[in-house]
């Protein structure tokens, strides 16, 4: 069965416009696990721009209270990490991260031998301290990146999406991007690794990747948040759930 990650970092984007305690991240995750999601998806940025520290714990409750997954997004700043290491989650996915962006852009630069080492210090840290805590990364579908993937022996890569995503709805050639995720499914599960997406998806966007059935995991976000303004978070879920054959 596929799964699907519902990404809960805009809720807070919105409660932290006006500096309220709502709406609330974590009633958010609840409907969201309500409404049949599989997992939940934050983000704690260092610049802590939506999901504060407080959430952590908050959603990691409502999680285990529901038996489901608690994903979490961190860079590779070291009190994030440290902050990991002491939540325990279910998965940690490291992702680049810069304080200028709008958001991640783009997968970790595997080719670059500083980014490299801090990665392989900061998963050394949560294997010893959070053994239990699975590792995946948010990398593109590259051949050289995903082979630095597997000698890192992570438990999941999660294919940047977002590239593909823009050129979906701009109505542009998306082979391209079907056969290089392609590629990337064999290389990464023929060393037996998970292979995950995020970032940019929409229900229409989602629609090829599940027809070629390229993904395990998909994690969305902002497109639930905003669908959800006219419509309610249930049903902007259960389209996603739809487009994913589960329903």
């Amino acid at each position: 069965m596929v799964r699907l990650g519902v990404n809960v970092d805009h809720v807070a984007t919105l409660r932290q416009a006006r500096g309220e305690h709502y709406p609330s991240v974590a009633d958010a995750a609840k409907e969201s696990l309500f409404a049949g999601a599989d997992q939940i998806t934050i983000h704690l940025r260092e610049d802590r721009r939506h999901i504060q520290d407080y959430d952590v714990p908050a959603v990691k409750q409502v999680t285990k209270e529901h038996n489901k997954l608690f994903n979490l997004e961190i860079g590779l700043d070291k009190q994030i990490v440290d902050i990991a290491i002491d939540i325990k989650p279910d998965w940690v996915c490291i992702v680049p991260e810069k304080r200028e962006e709008k958001t991640t852009e783009g997968g970790l630069d595997l080719k670059n031998a500083d980014t490299l080492l801090r990665l392989q210090e900061a998963m050394e840290l949560i294997k010893k301290n959070a053994p239990k805590t699975k590792i995946s990364l948010f990398v593109e579908a590259d051949e050289a990146v995903l082979n630095h993937c597997i000698e890192l022996k992570v438990d999941a890569v999660e294919i940047h999406t977002g590239e593909y995503a823009k050129v979906y709805l701009e109505d542009g050639d998306i082979s391209l991007f079907i056969e290089k995720f392609k590629k990337a499914k064999t290389q990464i599960e023929s060393a037996a690794i998970g292979f995950h997406a995020g970032h940019g998806l929409t229900d229409e966007s989602l629609k090829p990747l599940c027809e070629n059935k390229l993904f395990a995991e998909y994690n969305i976000g902002h497109w639930i948040i905003s669908d959800s303004i006219f419509c309610g978070i249930n049903k902007s879920i259960e389209k996603l759930l739809r487009v994913m054959g589960r329903i």
